[in-house]
């Protein structure tokens, strides 16, 4: 059929070349044309003695090559010469009911050189002509040495004598066939066509070149005529060296088996080809020829025209496999032959090169859309499905969910693909991260078809892009007479942030525990919160008002980070409170209504020394802490109570006559103080600052009358205490002796019933300090209390 088959005829080599596209699905046999014999079957023992070789180019077309030399070649006075080859194709693997196809070449070739050495990928040829000149006086010693084997040449037939590491061995043309040898010789030369590595073969390296050699030479008797004829042969089997992007070819310039003098050796041209053709100007394909006194050199760039990339998986790793079809073409002069061309065709394919393909994030935020490139590839992969986030979409699928994919070219002549997604999808994973960001993670997991194997390879991605999407919610702030209120828009809230009272959930039962009101609308959360309610921060506190700020800090949900603070402040006017500070301090501002009306300057606390800091003819106003003017401490439950008492003293009022009135001094105002017990209050010179600290503290203010007034009865026990001066409780200080404590010291106190009585036990509830030995004496300092 039209294109089926391509030949040409280039330095003395049949050229052939069948179109795959035509073979699809069909095997294929070559049979040579014997004139005189018929069709000869080309299998590969046939190939490598009779100068065939069958493979195929980079492109994976069939390609033929044979020497003009070759065994079924007819030849015209060595200068036309043609071949026929029949070409079988059928549709079964037997071969039958194959379709024949005649196909005849014609070479024209008379610019013999002296002699010609071709190395193919299958075998060795050398070929000479009969009238060699003579041999040269360097080289009679070698030739000499063959005498003695020439005695015994048959008269008219030609012998083969092989030179070995293992010696000589002397045989008949039709015993070298046997081996795989062709020797015959034309109208004006002979040749000899040897196998690779055989036994008559020797491995010698040449400037770093392994080079495979046949050391032979051929005789012929007739009469008083002895030709010797020199058919050594040596061809290059490595010589291959690759970078990531370049391979290079290297071939000795000076072969010493093929060049005896070298002094007299002539390098006259050199010429590189690809398939078939010469390459007249290498450096316009960007390949590099070069040579020197010891080396050619060809360095082809990985993927230059002229070759074939392709792809290939290896251990689940996408990679590329270059391979090209070179030969190159030597032609030098030396003493002993006139002429020699050496020619060397070389198919060269790259090891297997990893090319991990890259994801290219090319997202635009602002269009809120992913636009992610994946490649590189070569034009043989192909796209064949897709995951998003775990969930496989066919490409079909993947179009009418509303992915956008398709492929996009590159410079280099490969290939990418590009995937459009919505941030708004739902397979795109979405986390509120920062402040007012949202991190949108697009998961992909590729399945691409690989090569004309169509091997499966799977490749994920991740790509994230942060946008600045989520607007922080601002809070207002205002008060009444009584109440402070932060109103806070609802958006995000429990989905993004949380609202946290100090480090507290602000819940609705917190809200309710604490007095809170919590209202909502359609786009706010109003707080209510009562002026002396928990979480209440008094910023001053003085005889004239209260300056109170009310503090919500707006939290990330996971992480727990504070990103605003929502506060409220307000000043107020109050006539009667009472502040438990955390750090111990109690403020009250306390309301004496008596007839008649009191002095308030002389309103105290248990501690006789400690007076209102600011009064009026009604109001009392004190500040002192937990640990001063004879406050006590108690535990009830999971709180710790601190109580002192504002009382009056004892004062005589002058009547309008005798007798004279007087005021009952037992009149008092119980102040307690709430905090709960797994809370810390600070104490001493460790008290923070009341106007930053959260205030957990309540507190009460009980007033007592004169019946019922609690009086302590004594009852005389004998107990004895003393005082230890550690821990040990060895050593003891003295009665009556000063003992000098700083605040933060533990006081090692021992206290012992000498009472023999077996009913009485000893509970040690309150203990204190005093100045003197009164029971009811202040200020005192407290030591235990309710044990």
């Amino acid at each position: 059929p039209p294109g089926f088959v391509e030949s040409s005829c280039h330095s003395r080599i049949f050229w052939m070349k069948l179109n795959k596209l035509l073979l699809q699905g069909k095997f294929f046999q070559l049979e040579i044309n014997d004139p005189y014999a018929g069709p000869v079957l080309l299998d590969e023992k046939l190939a490598s003695r009779c100068g065939y070789v069958l493979s195929e180019d980079v492109w994976g077309n069939p390609v033929f090559r044979a020497s003009v030399l070759g065994c079924h070649v007819v030849n015209e006075a060595d200068e036309l010469f043609s071949l026929t080859v029949n070409i079988k194709v059928s549709s079964f693997s037997s071969m039958r009911a194959a379709v024949t196809y005649t196909y005849p070449m014609y070479c024209s070739y008379s610019s013999w050189a002296s002699r010609e050495i071709v190395c193919e990928e299958n075998y060795m040829e050398v070929s000479v002509k009969t009238d060699v000149p003579a041999v040269s006086n360097d080289y009679t010693v070698a030739w000499m040495s063959a005498l003695p084997e020439t005695q015994n040449v048959a008269y008219q037939l030609w012998q083969l004598m092989f030179v070995s590491p293992s010696g000589r061995k002397r045989i008949t043309v039709s015993d070298a066939t046997k081996l795989g040898y062709s020797f015959n010789n034309t109208l004006s030369r002979v040749y000899l066509r040897a196998p690779y590595h055989s036994n008559e073969s020797d491995i010698s390296v040449v400037s770093g070149v392994n080079m495979n050699m046949v050391t032979s030479t051929s005789m012929y008797r007739q009469r008083w005529l002895l030709l010797l004829i020199d058919t050594t042969v040596s061809c290059p089997v490595d010589g291959i060296s690759f970078t990531d992007t370049t391979l290079t070819w290297t071939v000795p310039s000076v072969i010493p088996t093929l060049v005896v003098q070298e002094s007299t050796f002539l390098s006259k041209n050199i010429l590189m080809g690809v398939d078939d053709r010469v390459v007249v100007s290498p450096e316009e394909k960007n390949y590099l020829l070069e040579h020197n006194e010891t080396h050619i050199r060809v360095t082809v760039p990985i993927g230059a025209e002229g070759g074939k990339l392709k792809s290939s998986i290896s251990g689940g790793v996408y990679g590329v496999i270059y391979s090209i079809d070179l030969f190159l073409e030597h032609t030098w002069t030396d003493a002993d032959w006139q002429t020699t061309k050496y020619t060397v065709i070389k198919s060269i394919t790259t090891p297997f090169m990893p090319q991990i393909p890259t994801v290219t994030n090319n997202t635009l935020p602002e269009e809120r859309l992913f636009n992610v490139a994946f490649g590189h590839f070569l034009p043989d992969v192909s796209l064949v499905a897709i995951a998003i986030g775990n969930v496989p979409f066919t490409l079909r699928e993947a179009q009418h969910h509303g992915f956008k994919i398709y492929e996009t070219l590159f410079p280099n002549r490969t290939k990418g693909f590009i995937l459009e997604v919505s941030f708004d999808d739902p397979y795109v994973l979405k986390e509120y991260v920062n402040r007012n960001e949202t991190k949108y993670t697009l998961l992909i997991n590729y399945t691409m078809s690989v090569g004309p194997e169509m091997t499966l390879y799977y490749h994920s991605a991740e790509v994230e892009c942060v946008v600045a999407d989520i607007e922080l919610p601002e809070a207002v702030g205002y008060c009444d007479e009584e109440n402070l209120y932060l109103a806070i828009p609802t958006f995000g809230l429990h989905q993004y942030w949380n609202l946290y009272l100090g480090n507290k959930l602000l819940n609705r039962h917190v809200a309710l525990t604490n007095g809170y009101l919590a209202a909502t609308n359609s786009t706010h959360l109003i707080l209510q919160i009562p002026l002396f309610a928990v979480g209440v921060i008094y910023e001053e506190v003085s005889f004239q008002k209260i300056k109170a700020r009310f503090d919500v800090s707006l939290r990330k949900v996971r992480t727990m980070e504070t990103l605003e603070m929502f506060s409220v402040r307000c000043s107020f006017h109050s006539s009667a409170f009472i502040i438990c500070h955390p750090d111990g301090t109690i403020t009250i501002s306390a309301q004496m209504k008596t007839v008649p009306a009191i002095d308030m300057s002389k309103t105290k606390l248990r501690d006789s020394s400690c007076k209102p800091r600011e009064y009026n003819e009604g109001h009392a106003f004190f500040k002192f802490h937990v640990t001063t003017c004879g406050t006590s401490v108690r535990f009830e439950g999971d709180h710790i109570i601190y109580e002192n008492e504002i009382s009056y003293e004892k004062e005589t009022l002058p009547g309008q006559s005798i007798p004279i009135i007087t005021r009952d001094p037992d009149y008092r105002l119980t102040v307690l103080c709430y905090y709960r017990a797994k809370e810390t209050v600070v104490l001493g010179a460790f008290a923070s600052d009341p106007s930053t600290s959260p205030p957990f503290g309540s507190g009460t203010m009980v007033p007592r009358s004169n019946t019922a007034v609690y009086r302590r009865v004594r009852q005389a026990l004998n107990v004895v205490s003393r005082v230890s001066k550690d821990e040990s409780f060895m050593e003891f200080y003295k009665p009556n002796m000063a003992i000098l404590k700083r605040p933060v010291e533990p006081v090692f106190l021992e206290v012992e019933l000498k009472d023999e009585s077996p009913d009485t036990e000893l509970y040690l509830e309150n203990c204190w300090v005093t100045r003197s030995l009164d029971f009811n004496s202040t200020p005192r300092w407290n030591i235990t209390v309710d044990g």
